[in-house]
């Protein structure tokens, strides 16, 4: 069962690894609440699967005494601030990251523990120094001291350059990523989805600081509702280009999605900020504002964007006896 509680919380550790005060508050926010769902999942794991969320679920846990009254406590307290970050007009503090940091590696404690008739050792790696070093909250490792220099150092070294310069001329000259993408999206519109992943994820691969693969496996992720991943490839996507309005657009697609909608609308703008003249986020934005009871703003960003994929969401948002598309007025000025 641990296993199995282990393996959810991993889904909880990039959004763990990315907390950090230099970052924005909505995206704080959002790492925080995918983290503590990471979180929850494992411990309905331990408790053999139970509707039970949030504290009722952390008191169910105790009382079955799979977990120590700290560690119950420190999973309180990261619940605490998850449930401060669905208020969109709170920014997350550093007392608020600590406590998800704390609350993580003391479940993650917990489940690494021999179970009761267990011996230590199975549980090999995961309780090993290893295993720490690659988690993204590890203690860094002292640097071993370098060894002895041998006779054959310098024709390595000599080789290790051929090599790198070898590695250099193929960057140079290898195909560029566009390719690959090029080769995903066909794919991907001939419903070969398994070969558009492939070419997503080597273009990503690629080129580390394109945005536009991540973008592409994200909305593939929606489209099956498979919204943890399209959760962490929107992540990716921002992450990799901060100020790409696709990216941007892709985050409020899948907070959109999610019905997290003040923060879809915040991406939204910031969709709009690098690029004015984006009809999909003007659209969308519409679509977010109407779902935020904000109708007249909404309906004036619909009409500015015209018609398109996100026009069926005024047939069902408007008021009865309000025909969609006919607000007055100019175009409203990017709304706080």
């Amino acid at each position: 069962m641990n296993r199995q509680a282990l393996s959810a919380l991993d889904a909880a550790r990039p959004a763990i690894a990315r907390l950090d005060r230099s970052r924005h508050a909505e995206e704080l926010a959002a790492d925080l609440i995918e983290a503590w769902a990471g979180v929850e999942t494992a411990l309905r794991s331990m408790a053999g699967g139970t509707p039970l969320a949030g504290q009722n679920l952390i008191r169910e846990i105790r009382q079955r005494q799979l977990i120590t009254l700290d560690q119950a406590n420190a999973l309180a307290e990261f619940h605490a601030s998850r449930e401060r970050a669905h208020d969109v007009a709170y920014h997350p503090t550093d007392a608020d990251i600590n406590a998800a940091r704390e609350g993580f590696l003391k479940l993650e404690a917990s489940l690494m523990a021999p179970e009761p008739g267990e011996d230590a050792s199975a549980h090999g790696e995961a309780m090993s120094t290893k295993g720490l070093r690659q988690s993204p909250l590890g203690i860094p490792q002292p640097v071993p001291l370098p060894p002895e220099r041998k006779p054959w150092v310098l024709p390595l070294v000599g080789l290790v350059v051929v090599a790198a310069l070898a590695v250099g001329a193929w960057w140079l000259f290898r195909p560029g990523e566009d390719a690959a993408i090029a080769r995903g999206v066909d794919y991907w519109q001939r419903g070969q989805r398994e070969l558009a992943v492939g070419e997503f994820n080597r273009a990503a691969r690629d080129n580390p600081s394109t945005a536009l693969p991540h973008v592409y496996l994200s909305r593939m992720a929606r489209e099956v509702g498979n919204m943890t991943l399209a959760g962490q490839e929107a992540r990716l996507a921002v992450e990799a280009e901060p100020n790409n309005y696709i990216a941007l657009r892709e985050m409020g697609a899948y907070l959109l999605a999610s019905g997290n909608h003040e923060l879809a609308r915040r991406f939204y703008v910031r969709a709009l900020q690098a690029n004015p003249e984006d009809q999909a986020s003007m659209g969308f934005l519409g679509c977010t504002l109407l779902r935020l009871g904000r109708t007249d703003e909404g309906m004036r960003w619909l009409n500015r964007a015209g018609q398109g994929s996100w026009s069926a969401c005024a047939q069902r948002m408007v008021a009865p006896g309000m025909p969609p598309g006919t607000m007055p007025g100019a175009p409203a000025p990017l709304p706080r």
